[in-house]
């Protein structure tokens, strides 16, 4: 397990502006950019008793989470990713999931995956700790990239939920948006952060975020 070091602030929309213009007249951007962003669909799995939620909420400086995620409205490949925080480090797993194991996990007719260790881990943890799928998170992602350090800055904003999961996989389903959720700027990097970057990201009154996406949508599941 890789982690890396993150930061996270809630900018507002002038904010947003004048870090896509300078961050995009110095970085790179991110592959999975069309015409400079790209949209995110994710879905959260949580106990009966939001258990996931509540140590977001609480600031536990140990936890984890499991969602599935695709992007461009294009759930081709889905990938099962589990979050995990360490203090003030944060790390990730990911496996490639077919559409029809993904259908099937949510279903629930998918017992075991002893091909991929991290669904298997998941099937065991829904029998064991009762693991579901709980809220959808839609929203747009600016991303860029800086080699030295591995550092990655992102712009997420428009913030979506929808009020079931089980139209998850189905990339036009009807979702609203999430009042008064704010842009987000996260910026993540590996030993070091560079000067550069530090420059780049400045934002007058801005300061260190615990906004949750996850917590945002869930009320309106």
């Amino acid at each position: 397990m890789h982690f890396r070091h993150e930061w996270k602030h809630e900018i507002s929309p002038g904010d947003l502006y004048a870090l896509r213009a300078r961050l995009s007249a110095v970085l790179d951007t991110d592959s999975h950019a069309v015409n400079g962003r790209y949209s995110v669909h994710s879905l959260y799995f949580d106990t009966s008793s939001d258990r996931a939620l509540y140590e977001k909420i609480n600031g536990f400086s140990h936890r984890e989470k499991f969602r599935l995620r695709y992007y461009n409205h294009t759930p081709s490949p889905i990938l099962l990713e589990k979050k995990l925080k360490q203090n003030n480090l944060c790390g990730k797993l990911q496996a490639p999931l077919s559409i029809e194991e993904a259908q099937a996990l949510l279903n629930g007719t998918l017992s075991s995956a002893p091909d991929n260790p991290l669904l298997d881990e998941l099937l065991r943890k829904r029998a064991w700790e009762g693991l579901c799928p709980k809220t959808a998170v839609l929203y747009t992602r600016e991303a860029f990239l800086f080699a030295p350090g591995n550092v990655r800055v992102t712009l997420d904003y428009g913030l979506r939920t929808a009020s079931s999961w089980r139209e998850f996989l189905e990339p036009n389903s009807l979702s609203f948006p999430v009042p008064e959720a704010p842009a987000i700027l996260e910026v993540k990097w590996d030993e070091f952060l560079p000067s550069l970057i530090r420059d780049l990201v400045q934002t007058p009154g801005t300061r260190t975020s615990a906004f949750s996406k996850y917590a945002a949508c869930h009320i309106y599941r």
